[in-house]
């Protein structure tokens, strides 16, 4: 999917613009739990990545899924059947790493919430050249969108 016109980093931006949305089992199972009391709350068709049988919600099109993200992606590109689409990957650096490793990251907006953590996951999990596109406050979030230039070599890392 194409980011030819990318959103801003305003969610709801990206909320208007996504065709169709791709999360992890624990993003979706957060949302659930704390999102959707009154349905849920995206109006695309969702994938979720998952290895379990998950409960669906009703009147959400969700679709579960597993496997490569490639195949995952290709069954969301057909579906959507719009080339310029964006496709919104919500949540779990993990996921997103994933879509790196398959050379299907091209873009990241991430929303920093004013949290200090003592430890946590780190946000991507693999080691990314991350190009700032803009930043701007949204609200109590600090957002960044940031572009990828692909892996870092291993011989670039620094402790």
């Amino acid at each position: 999917m194409s980011n030819r016109s990318a959103p801003s980093c305003e969610s709801n931006a990206l909320t208007d613009r996504a065709a169709a949305c791709l999360m992890g089992s624990a993003t979706y199972l957060w949302i659930r739990e704390h999102l959707a009391e009154d349905g849920w709350p995206y109006r695309q068709p969702t994938w979720v990545m998952t290895s379990k049988a998950r409960e669906s919600i009703d009147g959400a099109d969700l679709r579960f899924a597993a496997g490569a993200v490639a195949d995952v992606v290709a069954e969301i590109e057909e579906a959507v059947s719009d080339p310029e689409a964006v496709l919104w990957l919500l949540g779990g650096g993990e996921l997103a790493g994933q879509f790196l490793d398959a050379g299907l990251l091209d873009e990241m907006v991430v929303s920093y919430a004013p949290v200090t953590l003592g430890r946590g996951a780190p946000l991507l999990p693999r080691r990314a050249q991350l190009r700032l596109r803009e930043s701007e406050v949204c609200g109590d979030f600090v957002c960044a969108r940031f572009l990828i230039d692909g892996l870092r070599p291993a011989a670039d890392w620094q402790a």
